[in-house]
């Protein structure tokens, strides 16, 4: 896709009102929706036909849920970012896709103008994903307590096997602010450093853990106990400089 081309999306949600919405949103944008589905199995293969650039993925859905379609769209498409739609910010099944792989999550609520910016924001790698949602998700929903959530294996492809050790100290810094909320802005500020030179840490920090983006790298730090939320500010801006 050329780098100006809108991002080409799949929609896939139980409910007709809602699908039929969030193409007339997307399309006033300029933003194609090329292909909807009705549950998990049509999302699945029309992701596999239509190769979207973003998919918007119902969590709870008749036939395969959210869940599992998730897993197995990234298992076959490495190119193409998940958003979930829920009605519930803090849902087992939100921590347990975001920790499958998804890049970040929307309320089905959202505005028109949220929506839109989402879909370009996961569209350029971007994760998805506010630091006060991140706390409230990590503390209530600790990997064991997702274990039961079926299809949830607990991690990510790649991610089992991440090896921390792999990091040079400066990046296990970095990725201690990542997972801390703060923005690659506020990263060069505190670090002082360039925002060229924290996106270059940020990069080589997801390839060296073979993530696909900040939300995993953000899962990673609390799994692997780099961060604990009872540690953290109430603000993340509040962190010493």
């Amino acid at each position: 896709m050329l780098p100006d081309a809108p991002p080409r999306v799949l929609v896939a949600d139980d409910q007709t009102l809602v699908r039929s919405g969030f193409r007339l949103i997307l399309n006033a944008a300029g933003i194609p929706v090329v292909a909807e589905a009705a549950d998990g199995k049509q999302a699945v293969a029309a992701a596999l036909e239509h190769r979207p650039d973003v998919v918007l993925m119902d969590i709870r859905m008749p036939e395969m849920d959210g869940l599992e379609a998730t897993g197995r769209i990234l298992a076959s498409l490495e190119d193409v970012r998940i958003i979930i739609l829920t009605t519930f910010d803090l849902d087992k099944y939100v921590y347990a896709a975001l920790s499958a792989g998804a890049s970040g999550f929307l309320l089905k609520d959202v505005s028109p103008e949220h929506l839109i910016a989402a879909v370009r924001l996961v569209r350029c790698g971007d994760a998805l994903l506010a630091p006060s949602i991140t706390r409230r998700l990590v503390e209530r929903f600790a990997p064991r307590e997702v274990s039961g959530v079926p299809g949830f294996s607990g991690s990510a492809p790649g991610r089992a096997n991440a090896d921390l050790s792999a990091l040079t100290p400066r990046e296990l810094e970095v990725l201690g602010l990542v997972a801390r909320g703060l923005s690659n802005a506020e990263l060069a500020a505190g670090l002082t450093l360039s925002e060229a030179t924290v996106k270059t840490h940020v990069a080589r920090i997801l390839a060296k853990l073979q993530l696909r983006d900040r939300v995993q790298a953000v899962v990673l730090a609390y799994e692997t106990g780099l961060i604990s939320p009872a540690c953290l500010p109430q603000n993340p801006r509040d962190l010493p400089r």
